[in-house]
């Protein structure tokens, strides 16, 4: 093959690949509450390597346009520097999905995570295998586990909203990262007896039969509710509350459980934006059903939907 066809065909492969990717992450690492006499370059390092491990890894085996790609958020708030290169911290995952034909985003996911700990020293390769996740020192691969579980998480969101139980690959590549979870001293959120609400109950909820309708909810609320709500506001309405249905089927034989809480983060202007001006019928049963579903969104749902 001719040099120069040669670097043609490599970098018209190389662009394929990069475009490829599945989701248009940003990540920040914030370093505020951390000592001054840690260097904050190293966090910086950090960012930029975690930035490239999201949006260059390949999640599946689908290719993705760039207009396709979802759009989501990662910040980390570092609160501690526990000593020995290892820091304790929070992360916020955000991700939304657009509505058909429109250049509006609605919330897929919006949820923060308490339980983040891990060691890093700069310049360490960041990687993840998902046949061995716990790596050679769990400290150092819970970080990766951690973000890979969040991207398979929001992959099966994604897949679930455009076709019925169309993210079920996604949510059991996140179940199964609990399953092979990193384990250490310090480490938290992938075990059921440590929280109510943390990655194992969230990766269980999308994964046990007991909540099985929650895949028709999601397939509900975004496909035959969002995705058709600019053209016909009353089907989209309709849509959004054979949702609302869907989770209080839920919710009466699974009461307080994760996934209703984890399903409303994120949502409440946008539901009170599509129901505040609907029919009194459908707001009367929005509002009932939004009032004993979403409870700390109770007051703006009563105030807003009279």
């Amino acid at each position: 093959m001719h040099k120069r066809s040669l670097i043609l065909f490599i970098f018209i492969f190389f662009m394929g690949f990069v475009q490829g990717q599945e989701i248009q992450a940003r990540l920040s690492v914030i370093t505020s509450k951390v000592s001054t006499q840690v260097d904050k370059k190293i966090f910086q390092t950090l960012q930029t390597g975690l930035t490239n491990f999201l949006n260059t890894r390949k999640w599946t085996t689908d290719v993705f346009q760039p207009s396709e790609k979802i759009q989501c958020s990662f910040l980390i708030t570092i609160e501690q520097d526990m000593g020995n290169n290892i820091f304790k911290g929070k992360m916020t995952v955000q991700a939304a999905r657009p509505a058909y034909s429109t250049t509006y985003d609605s919330p897929l996911m919006n949820f923060q995570d308490d339980n983040l700990v891990f060691k890093y020293q700069e310049f360490q390769p960041i990687e993840f295998n998902e046949n061995r996740v716990q790596g050679n020192d769990p400290m150092v691969g819970n970080l990766t586990a951690t973000l890979a579980f969040y991207v398979n998480m929001i992959l099966g969101f994604d897949y679930d909203s455009y076709s019925l139980r169309g993210g079920d690959m996604y949510f059991q590549k996140a179940w199964n990262i609990v399953n092979n979870a990193p384990d250490g001293r310090d480490i938290t959120g992938w075990k059921s007896f440590e929280s109510l609400r943390n990655r194992y109950w969230l990766a269980e909820n999308m994964n046990n039969n007991r909540f099985a309708l929650i895949h028709d909810a999601i397939y509900s609320y975004y496909r035959s509710g969002i995705d058709v709500f600019f053209e016909n506001e009353d089907a989209g309405r309709s849509g959004i509350i054979n949702c609302l249905n869907f989770l209080n089927s839920i919710n009466s034989e699974n009461p307080n459980s994760m996934i209703m809480q984890f399903f409303f983060q994120g949502k409440a202007n946008e539901l009170v934006k599509i129901f505040s001006k609907a029919n009194a019928e459908q707001k009367s049963r929005a509002k009932e059903l939004l009032t004993r579903l979403d409870i700390t969104n109770t007051s703006l749902y009563n105030k807003e939907l009279k």
